[in-house]
């Protein structure tokens, strides 16, 4: 075990996570993107976990409603930031799934990709 307590780096942190079921991965991705935003803030989560799932505007918009997301509560910041409600965010979660084949990978390339922020957290 590592500083995660699943992996001491990336690789290993990545194969580590394509062992866990999906409701292990689903609940570790929803936690870390209320976690983070708490600490960095909302618009930082948003660009990083649409970044890392691959998701351009209207993606996003999808996957967010496909999750349970009410469409209307989309909108965006003074400096023109992608916004949604930050109690929300678990749906970015349930829409990706709904929404790509390939969610599971999306979802633990976002995970691995906030390796160093999970040792923080």
């Amino acid at each position: 075990m590592g500083a995660t307590g699943l992996a001491g780096n990336q690789t290993e942190y990545g194969e580590r996570l394509r062992e866990q079921t999906d409701d292990q991965l689903d609940t570790w991705a929803a936690e870390l993107l209320r976690d983070v935003a708490k600490r960095r803030g909302l618009p930082a989560v948003i660009a990083e976990f649409r970044k890392d799932a691959r998701l351009d505007e209207n993606g996003f918009r999808r996957v967010f409603a496909r999750g349970g997301g009410a469409p209307e509560t989309i909108g965006f910041d003074a400096t023109g930031r992608l916004m949604i409600p930050s109690i929300s965010l678990h749906f970015l979660v349930l829409g990706l799934h709904a929404e790509v084949p390939d969610a599971r990978d999306r979802l633990i390339a976002y995970l691995v990709a906030r390796f160093d922020e999970i040792v923080y957290v």
